[in-house]
């Protein structure tokens, strides 16, 4: 029987895509204000507006993903026989991924046959979204699910993120950094550059005076950090500034040949926690430190 891919919310790809490529999406929970929100992927969620509340100075948290909801979609599955990939956000950014295990786990104690793999992304954003984009076309090209579980354990940690954060306030405000570094910060416009490491963290990596020498940074970067350029898709990844993303698109392009390059904008997940006029890279490269 094929296999089943699934994806959490987090992922960020356009719902369209999701539905035509039949991907199950597990949901995060998204609270702003005391009210709690589903991230479906913008079918009734509305990004604009949680992106301009965003700008306005309002706060968001996100949940984790329970076990009790992991145990109820896999199920389904098992009871079936149908083989499941899941490809989840990052384990050091999220409980999410060892709820899967667990409910993996329990399954296992009920039935004999239990054919779930479990992929820790290491990523978050549009590029978790990366490799399931990338899982998806191997699956069309007819790769089995062992091939596809080789390709992304050994990928995702060549997966490249530059992320700049355009409000650094925001981080003080999501208690990332201290007052003082933000009022400093603030005051000599500085722009922080923010990597995934190797634990699939999100850490600290460089300051930038300056909004468009930021953007220039992560283009620089994701530039000389590519390998086989000419195959490969990248993503721009936005918080509310599609001109800026289309900019750097632009700027790509003169820059360097390249399969294809596709501009999303992020989800509420990973947008709580960046602010409004954040911008992303995500493309491949040597395996990450």
């Amino acid at each position: 029987m094929d296999y089943k891919i699934i994806a959490d919310s987090c992922c960020d790809l356009p719902l369209e895509f999701i539905k035509n490529n039949d991907i199950e999406i597990i949901n995060l929970m998204i609270n702003m204000d005391g009210k709690d929100y589903l991230d479906d992927m913008g079918e009734t969620f509305d990004r604009n507006a949680f992106f301009e509340a965003l700008k306005n100075g309002a706060r968001a948290t996100s949940s984790q993903v329970n076990i009790g909801t992991f145990l109820e979609v896999f199920k389904k599955y098992v009871e079936i026989g149908q083989p499941v990939l899941f490809l989840g956000l990052s384990s050091a950014l999220s409980g999410s991924y060892n709820n899967a295990v667990t409910a993996v786990e329990m399954l296992k104690e009920e039935y004999d046959q239990v054919n779930i793999t479990i992929v820790d992304s290491k990523a978050a954003c549009l590029g978790e979204g990366l490799l399931v984009y990338e899982a998806v076309n191997r699956k069309k090209e007819g790769q089995s699910l062992e091939e596809v579980v080789d390709w992304l354990e050994e990928y995702k940690m060549k997966l490249h993120s530059w992320v700049t954060v355009d409000d650094i306030r925001h981080l003080e405000r999501s208690g990332r950094i201290s007052s003082v570094s933000a009022t400093l910060g603030s005051v000599l416009n500085v722009k922080p550059i923010i990597v995934m490491n190797e634990k699939g963290g999100l850490v600290p990596s460089a300051k930038v005076r300056g909004r468009k020498k930021s953007l220039h940074y992560l283009i620089n970067k994701t530039v000389e950090g590519m390998v086989d350029p000419e195959n490969q898709t990248i993503f721009i990844g936005h918080v509310g500034v599609p001109e800026e993303a289309e900019w750097i698109k632009k700027e790509i392009e003169s820059k360097i040949k390249v399969k294809d390059v596709q501009i999303y904008p992020y989800g509420p997940t990973i947008a709580a926690h960046t602010g409004f006029g954040s911008v992303a890279l995500f493309s491949f490269g040597n395996v990450r430190k």
